[in-house]
């Protein structure tokens, strides 16, 4: 049985249709990274999963159950950190666990013990008496995970668990996801940050789950495998970031003589940046180099990269995955 199987999802919001047939699965204790830019439709598929929006059409589970048939089963076996923090700001640590796990259904010693349990897993026992309010982004975002964790969930989704904290923050959030993973957890996250998702897919799970990563954007997956198998997508292709300063009129000319080069699979502009998939940089970037100063342009910088998810998603679209 699959910890998550999704078919043919789609959701609608007037004219704009955020989510457009996304099929995946998740097997039980994987970690499966759902990756894509600002606007992708991962939180709308997110919402759909934990019962927040009905779905326009498809279908899914969690743990066997429907989200749609089967919709208390299907979430009482979840746990959700969702993007926004829910937490009470004049309310401690401790507090804040305590009033989530009554909501699970703990109580008495069962809900102390378990309240213990989570704030060593989170790293705040040291805090636990302290007001939420009085705590950096990073460590409410760590208590909102907290939460999740009560009522030992067999699933757990983090959506955008590590947008706008700090990065000792960032790195114990991504430390805690892989040691309940170990701990046999499946975990589903969500992130638009490239290297979070490369990280979490290396990461071979306790019981020898192999983590796989999707890549959304605009409202349908575009990639679906491990790290290698996505990477592999772009074969030996590298990129390079550059940056010019010169004629601004002649830029459009300069960026159809590179596209035509020899050696050069794809080139996108973006927000002053040029971003180029090449098959030998070695070669190349002399003529990128010679090219630029015959009609009057001079690179300023330029960034090489080896493949990585970002060109699989240049690869796949045509533009850079920060867009």
């Amino acid at each position: 049985m699959k910890a998550i199987e999704v078919n043919n999802l789609k959701k609608s919001f007037g004219e704009l249709r955020a989510v457009d047939g996304v099929t995946f699965s998740v097997e039980q204790g994987e970690i499966f990274s759902l990756l894509g830019p600002n606007g992708a439709g991962k939180s709308t598929t997110i919402s759909m999963l934990c019962g927040l929006l009905v779905p326009g059409e498809g279908e899914a589970t969690i743990m066997g159950h429907s989200i749609v048939s089967e919709a208390e089963a299907a979430k009482s076996g979840l746990g959700v950190v969702p993007q926004d923090i829910a937490l009470y700001p004049d309310l401690s640590a401790r507090e804040n666990l305590g009033f989530w796990g009554k909501m699970y259904g703990l109580r008495g010693a069962a809900l102390k013990q378990r309240v213990a349990e989570v704030l060593e897993i989170i790293g705040l026992s040291d805090r636990q008496k302290d007001r939420v309010g009085t705590f950096s982004g990073g460590m409410k975002r760590r208590v909102n995970i907290g939460a999740a964790l009560l009522h030992k969930p067999d699933v757990i989704i983090m959506d955008e668990p590590t947008v706008g904290i700090d990065p000792q923050s960032r790195r114990h959030i991504l430390e805690n996801v892989k040691e309940l993973n170990q701990q046999g957890m499946t975990v589903l996250y969500t992130t638009h940050y490239m290297e979070e998702a490369a990280e979490l897919s290396r990461t071979r799970a306790g019981n020898g789950a192999i983590s796989n990563i999707a890549i959304m954007d605009k409202g349908r997956v575009i990639a679906y495998g491990t790290h290698d198998e996505l990477i592999r997508m772009v074969g030996e292709e590298t990129r390079i970031d550059l940056a010019l300063s010169g004629e601004p009129a002649s830029a459009p000319d300069l960026l159809a003589e590179w596209r035509s080069l020899p050696g050069v699979a794809k080139l996108d502009s973006t927000d002053g940046t040029i971003c180029a998939l090449v098959q030998d940089s070695n070669r190349v970037l002399p003529r990128l180099f010679e090219t630029a100063a015959r009609v009057g342009m001079r690179i300023t910088s330029v960034n090489i990269q080896e493949p990585n998810l970002e060109t699989v998603f240049l690869h796949l679209t045509g533009r850079a995955l920060r867009d």
